[in-house]
């Protein structure tokens, strides 16, 4: 067999076996990226995605059509999918998988609703497998991609081919079929560059919004014989090794469930700076200066007081100025009137941000830094190396992930929204019941 057929074999499978362990961690990383969508259809980006998908993605008639999450209206598939992958985007609270540099759910969680809008006999066990498999098959994209080129791309660049894997699966198509959809995704992925967003953090964020449009186009293009390029990123024999693992190894097992609506890169340093407040018993106003010491990516954050919620997502200084005054980072300290609290701006100028080369080396597979903390009194704490946790070295337990999701969910949806959600979700890999059972649920505005 080609490496292509492999890989379609997997993809296509309809008797797929995903270990148990797998599929509860796709049920888990599903239902907090459904907490991220929530907790983001107050910005404004996630406002003008839905409102643009509404206006300029609508379908030609219901068979075309899918619900837009949180919204109540509906557009096609590809652009209630570019909708809430831009709105999840924008939140920057969702998970990643160190060695691709980005992220999964973002992009193939929504991908999953548009397409399951027209299969209505799907299960959730039936779902939670086509995820679990997208996850795979992203994540290998990207890989592929950072080892064959030059420039750092966003997620967007590589995740649309998870989506096209999914899309092609629920969608029933053949090996020729989906290698087209591959093809296609890969040559109209945004091969935008990471760096020139984090220099001028906009809501262009992560790519993942086009990305999941992307995948979606590809899907419906390649079964109307639409043909596209070999995707290199799949069938060239340099990325072979990337691919050699493909239904051994579940990596969807190691994705980091995120603890803060902040860029991970800042994650290490802010739980570095909590740990020194909680051990010590501290607060801002008793704290002179804190240094940090990162890695290079981080050391690059935004470094000034966020005049946007984009700039404050991926301001490491403004992520631990906002913990130093508030002792947490939820969704509401990074847009509106906090990104203009003077307490947190004053809080901001006794941070300074440096690289080490320590933890440069180990970047991408750990996100480390240190932090110095000297007192008013003159005494000085240091928090030794820290690496972010929510990954497999140290997971969120099942009380911090509800609490994170509560968050998330009930300011604009209430507890009995927030506490359906979970359940429904949850309780996929547990029973048979259809997947519309969760589906329902999401696609519902704010009451």
């Amino acid at each position: 067999m080609t490496q292509m057929e492999k890989i379609a074999d997997f993809i296509l499978d309809p008797d797929l076996s995903v270990p148990e362990s797998a599929l509860a961690m796709a049920a888990t990383l599903l239902v907090d990226t459904l907490g991220v969508c929530a907790g983001a259809t107050h910005l404004d980006a996630g406002r003008i995605a839905r409102d643009f998908a509404v206006d300029f993605h609508a379908a030609s008639g219901a068979g075309f059509a899918a619900p837009i999450l949180f919204d109540g209206r509906h557009a096609s598939l590809s652009g209630a999918a570019f909708a809430a992958a831009t709105q999840i985007d924008n939140l920057d609270a969702h998970d990643g998988y160190n060695p691709t540099l980005g992220h999964i759910g973002c992009a193939v969680v929504p991908a999953l609703f548009a397409f399951a809008a027209h299969c209505p006999e799907l299960t959730g066990r039936q779902a939670l497998t086509a995820l679990a498999m997208s996850y795979e098959v992203a994540a290998r994209a990207g890989i592929s991609l950072h080892a064959t080129v030059s420039d750092y791309h966003t997620s967007g660049a590589w995740n649309a081919l998870g989506v096209a894997a999914l899309g092609a699966r629920l969608r029933n198509h053949d090996t020729p079929t989906l290698r087209q959809g591959l093809g296609i995704a890969e040559y109209h992925g945004p091969r935008s560059q990471m760096m020139r967003e984090i220099a001028n953090p906009t809501m262009l964020h992560d790519g993942s919004g086009i990305g999941a449009l992307t995948g979606v186009n590809a899907v419906l293009l390649a079964e109307r014989g639409f043909l596209g390029a070999p995707a290199i990123t799949v069938e060239s024999d340099e990325v072979a090794q990337h691919w050699a693992d493909l239904g051994g190894d579940w990596t969807i097992e190691r994705n980091y469930i995120k603890p803060y609506p902040i860029c991970r890169w800042a994650h290490a340093a802010i739980d570095a700076t909590h740990a020194l407040l909680t051990t010590h018993d501290l607060n801002a106003d008793q704290i002179a200066s804190v240094h940090i010491n990162t890695f290079r990516q981080a050391a690059c954050l935004y470094s000034g007081m966020p005049e946007t919620t984009s700039q404050a997502q991926y301001s490491l200084p403004f992520a631990v100025a906002v913990l130093m005054r508030h002792g947490r980072i939820a969704p509401e300290h990074v847009s509106g009137a906090a990104l203009s609290d003077p307490e947190t701006a004053q809080v901001l100028t006794r941070i300074t941000v440096s690289e080490t080369a320590r933890h440069s080396d180990r970047f991408p597979a750990g996100r480390w830094s240190d932090v110095t903390m000297t007192l008013r009194d003159g005494r000085s704490f240091h928090s030794g190396d820290v690496h972010a946790r929510g990954g497999p070295e140290a997971p969120m337990d099942q009380t911090e992930l509800r609490e994170k999701f509560d968050a998330m969910v009930n300011p604009s949806f209430g507890p009995g929204r927030s506490q359906a959600i979970w359940d429904a979700g949850m309780g996929l890999v547990q029973s048979d019941t259809l997947f519309s059972s969760l589906s329902h649920v999401v696609e519902k505005g704010p009451e």
